[in-house]
């Protein structure tokens, strides 16, 4: 029970921090445009893993570099968490 409130606190949390990125990648993760990956119900791994990789600069990007940088790895998961929860 604890570990599910605590997830759903992550989520809601993560819901807040992806409002920044709505702009690029769509509400609620759905896309916005054919340039951009869906990343609404891609799994919470998938997503920490391409995120740290672009804060670390292992994967190429444009402006996701500076933009992972501003993030915690706690605030990486929570996005996570959020993303993955979403519908495509």
């Amino acid at each position: 029970m604890v570990l599910a409130l605590a997830s759903s606190a992550a989520a809601a949390n993560g819901q807040r921090l992806y409002a920044s990125c709505a702009a690029c990648h769509g509400t609620n993760g759905a896309g916005a445009g054919n340039a951009l990956p869906v990343l609404a119900g891609q799994p919470k791994d998938a997503l920490v893993a391409s995120m740290r990789a672009f804060k670390t600069g292992a994967r190429p990007a444009t402006i996701m570099h500076q933009i992972s940088k501003g993030y915690t790895d706690k605030q990486i998961e929570e996005i996570a968490v959020y993303l993955s929860r979403q519908k495509p």
